[in-house]
């Protein structure tokens, strides 16, 4: 996935005047049901959503990672999932489109963080207060409950094994300057998130310098991260630094030659769930929304790799540290550190 959000500032600056300020009753209903703490709270759940019918997802995971969530879904309760796949920027543009023509169709909105947090500026998702979130970590329950986090997007480093010897894997960011890595490290086009907080990490003055450095001794920018997993797989790109850790994973268990490390804290991003303020299909949204965030779909997302938020999931991931961004963070420096990172590893080749 890539991410990038050119659109972000234009986005919340338009004053869209989206006019949604009252909220349906049926949003109220939901408030109330998902705070329900009764005996009867799963039966009257999901008795209102098979009612309904069908629920409409806007997401970022591919078909060949959502169908193993989706399906068990769609056959346990009788709800038809209707799928709108795309990158997340381009959801944040349609979900805020709909609202400004008056036309509410998405239910469920999956996106990773930052375009999540730029929603809710909108009022345009629904606040969540339910048992649910009892079982996922404490900062992937936003205090605003308007989305939460239901995975995390972990980047570690990858690099071909056919290329690289296990010995030679630098410890840290600034062994990537000895010659033996002249040319020969990728880094993801969008990932300047990443970039800003290894130099928040260093220091300023010193992590800028170190990716001027990097950029001279030959860094390779590729885009989209699917790309970079296969440069890596394929030896174009020995040694890739923004690696999704399913990715990696993945490949590694197709028995291709890569394997991971990570020069810690691993960077991470969280991937955040939500329900539609106006959703058509409230009801649906929320069984499908718990669904998600419990432990069959969590167990789910461990198998394909990703890395859930629920505890009481084991992780693909395990004793490594995390450092988790902050989503509000990221959207508010978005143009600074998108400059950051054009003129340290852009315009100086």
């Amino acid at each position: 996935m890539t991410r990038s959000f050119k659109r972000f500032s234009a986005l919340i600056a338009a004053g869209l005047g989206i006019w949604l300020a009252a909220i349906p009753a049926c949003a109220q209903s939901i408030q109330e049901l998902a705070s329900y703490q009764g005996a009867d709270r799963q039966q009257r759940l999901e008795e209102l959503a098979k009612k309904e019918g069908s629920l409409t997802l806007y997401m970022n995971i591919p078909r060949v990672y959502s169908d193993r969530f989706v399906q068990p879904f769609e056959k346990k309760y009788g709800i038809k999932v209707n799928i709108w796949r795309a990158r997340s920027e381009l959801t944040l543009k349609r979900v805020i489109d709909e609202a400004r023509a008056g036309r509410h169709a998405v239910d469920v909105v999956n996106s990773i963080s930052p375009p999540m947090e730029a929603l809710r500026r909108e009022h345009l998702l629904e606040s969540i207060d339910s048992p649910s979130h009892k079982q996922l970590k404490p900062y992937a329950v936003p205090k605003h409950r308007e989305w939460v986090s239901m995975r995390e997007l972990v980047f570690v480093q990858a690099y071909n094994t056919q290329s690289v010897k296990k010995d030679e894997l630098p410890r840290t960011y600034q062994d990537l300057l000895a010659p033996r890595w002249k040319g020969n490290v990728g880094i993801e086009a969008g990932d300047q998130e990443w970039v800003s907080s290894v130099i928040e990490d260093m220091g300023t003055e010193k992590g800028r310098k170190f990716f001027r450095d990097l950029a001279d001794n030959g860094l390779r920018v590729v885009t989209g991260h699917p790309v970079l997993a296969n440069a890596v797989v394929s030896g174009e790109v020995p040694l890739g630094l923004t690696i999704y850790n399913y990715d990696a994973l993945h490949w590694k268990e197709q028995n291709a030659p890569i394997d991971w490390f990570a020069i810690e804290p691993a960077i991470t991003i969280q991937d955040g769930i939500a329900i539609a303020r106006q959703a058509p299909h409230p009801h649906a949204a929320l069984l499908f929304y718990e669904y998600m965030l419990g432990e069959t779909a969590q167990s789910v997302l461990a198998e394909i790799n990703f890395m859930p938020t629920n505890v009481q999931v084991e992780p693909p991931l395990k004793d490594i540290k995390l450092k988790v961004l902050d989503p509000a963070v990221l959207l508010d420096d978005y143009e600074a550190s998108e400059k950051q990172f054009q003129s340290l590893l852009i315009d100086r080749k």
